[in-house]
């Protein structure tokens, strides 16, 4: 469902504030299905409600005489993908059963497909669900007709490493063309979709396919015959990413490489054991979607020119911190392009390597064999290198090894796992490093998280009030302007916004700084003199992108804690 169909419910008095204020946070893929799961509203109610909203008709598919003959030339995907059923025709058009009347993407791309009109009336999911098992059966044939669009989509994805079977029966089976089809459809889907992370979680109930877009998660519909396929499907993407079929009580990491549609795209697979079963995490790296340009990550413009000067100094080290998925690699890269030229020699060891960058030495870490972070860099700083960057500093021996790199006349770059810029000092010392090795070499911290961008095409301007905002809002640099809030449209399938943006907190070592991480002060010592000295925080970035009309309100209050200075 898109953004307005809560407030739709709402409106007509079906859901309450709080009620869809729960609908919207709780897990349950979209405000209708999990305020039906909570109990709050009837799904009856709720999908009349809808259709009387948008103008449609409401069905019954108990009492209606399906024309199976619209099923022909229909895109099969779409009825598995986005629970859409054609149930006849009225003259030239095709009536298509619907229990999301919002989301108007997939009726787009049926109409397309079909080069026919479609009539969309509303139904109940479960009343379509069962269309699906009725008239297109149960069987193995299902599956490998429910995934057959028009062309031949196993084609469109090449899979650029030669596999090959075991010749076990369970290797046979996740061969099967049905099941080689599925896989890829999903693969296909994540990739048009922009997901960076495909999860395919074995649970009680069966199979669950959730798709990370733009740091959301978000439940796909599958049809309920993929639950047979389960241990087919998983298999697949084993063999695919060379891992071992029969082993199922230890976790497993490997790597696919695929073309799609000429595109160059790189999975990292790692499958560990649940208690239901294999789960699988897939991140999608997708080369020919990255740009690693510094001016082009949603840096302000101050922080841009400084940081640029930073990154040209001649030794020293660069710290980026934030949690996971929160783009420090895609700054580095687009810091290390930034600074590359045929006099510098640049080194890196990653783990894994995510992205190939030409005229960069890159070393792929590799534990087993002892190829640590630490013993990588001993080893590079032999190359003669002048850039180092060291993919994370994880414990107290890499991290004395880059202090020595860096008190050796060389550029470090690297990562830690902080909330803010001023906590990578403490932390370092946690590890258990002198504090002046710390505080003379550390030259810039750069805190960082994503917010999601709101979509171009919805975006509705308005006044806020101090409801609309907190008292940290950056009031006084609104003035009487207008901000802007999410609403969803068929550009960005009914989420409210499209790609994301950095928010960036960047913390440069002076005099006093350096006094106090050596004498041991508290990162809240060291924060509160960055920003008596004109740093920026993470949550202030963030309201000029508010300001900007980059990000909503509640985008900011979902990704940023409030300030406390």
């Amino acid at each position: 469902m898109t953004m307005h169909a809560g407030e739709i419910l709402k409106r007509r008095g079906l859901l309450t504030a709080e009620q869809l204020s729960q609908s919207q946070t709780s897990d349950s893929g979209g405000v209708l299905q999990s305020a039906v799961s909570l109990g709050y509203v009837d799904e009856l109610d709720a999908l009349r409600a809808l259709a009387d909203e948008v103008g449609l008709d409401f069905v019954d598919l108990r009492e209606v005489d399906v024309d199976l003959t619209a099923l022909e030339g229909f895109p099969q995907k779409l009825i598995y993908r986005s629970s859409l059923f054609p149930i006849g025709f009225d003259g030239d058009s095709i009536v298509v059963a619907t229990s999301d009347p919002l989301d108007l993407y997939p009726l787009d791309e049926a109409s397309s497909s079909t080069g026919k009109n479609i009539i969309p009336v509303v139904a109940q999911r479960d009343e379509i669900a069962k269309l699906m098992n009725r008239h297109l059966g149960v069987g193995s044939e299902t599956i490998e007709g429910l995934m057959a669009a028009k062309g031949d989509e196993e084609n469109e994805v090449e899979l650029l490493e030669k596999i090959e079977s075991d010749g076990s029966e369970l290797s046979e089976m996740a061969q099967e063309a049905s099941v080689v089809r599925l896989v890829n459809e999903i693969l296909l889907e994540a990739i048009q979709s922009r997901t960076s992370d495909v999860h395919i979680e074995s649970q009680g109930s069966g199979l669950v396919v959730r798709f990370r877009i733009d740091g959301i998660l978000h439940t796909q519909p599958t049809p309920p015959e993929i639950n047979r396929f389960q241990a087919a499907i998983i298999s697949r993407l084993k063999i695919m990413a060379k891992l071992n079929i029969a082993e199922k009580r230890l976790p497993q990491d490997g790597r696919i490489k695929l073309r799609v549609h000429g595109r160059d795209v790189d999975i990292r697979l790692s499958v560990i054991p649940m208690i239901h079963g294999e789960s699988l995490v897939m991140r999608v790296l997708d080369k020919s979607s990255m740009v690693f340009e510094l001016e082009k990550l949603g840096m302000s413009r101050a922080i841009f020119e400084r940081f640029s000067k930073i990154i040209e100094l001649p030794h020293g080290i660069i710290l980026v911190t934030g949690p996971t998925g929160s783009g420090k690699t895609t700054t580095l890269y687009s810091s290390l392009l930034q600074i590359r030229s045929p006099e510098t020699k640049i080194i890196t060891t990653e783990d894994p390597v995510e992205y190939q960058l030409d005229g960069i030495n890159q070393i792929q870490v590799h534990s087993k064999i002892g190829l640590t972070f630490s013993t990588s860099l001993r080893s590079i700083l032999r190359h003669d290198p002048d850039v180092v960057l060291v993919g994370e500093i994880r414990d107290l021996e890499t991290a004395e090894n880059a202090i020595q790199a860096s008190l050796t006349g060389h550029l470090v770059f690297s990562t830690l796992h902080t909330n803010d810029a001023s906590g990578a000092f403490t932390r370092m010392g946690d590890m258990g490093v002198e504090p002046f090795l710390v505080a003379g070499t550390v030259e810039a911290v750069m805190a960082q998280r994503l917010l999601r961008r709101l979509c171009k095409h919805c975006k509705e301007a308005f006044t806020p009030t101090s409801d609309d905002a907190p008292p940290d809002f950056a009031w006084d640099s609104l003035g009487d302007r207008q901000i802007y809030r999410p609403i969803g449209c068929r550009e960005c399938r009914g989420f409210g916004y499209s790609g994301r943006m950095g928010i960036y907190e960047l913390l440069v070592t002076n005099d006093e700084i350096r006094q106090k991480a050596q004498d041991r002060a508290s990162s809240w010592d060291i924060r509160r003199e960055a920003i008596k000295n004109g740093m920026r925080t993470l949550r202030m970035d963030a309201w000029d992108k508010v300001v900007a009309g980059d990000t909503s309100v509640e985008e900011v209050l979902r990704v940023t804690k409030g300030e406390q200075v």
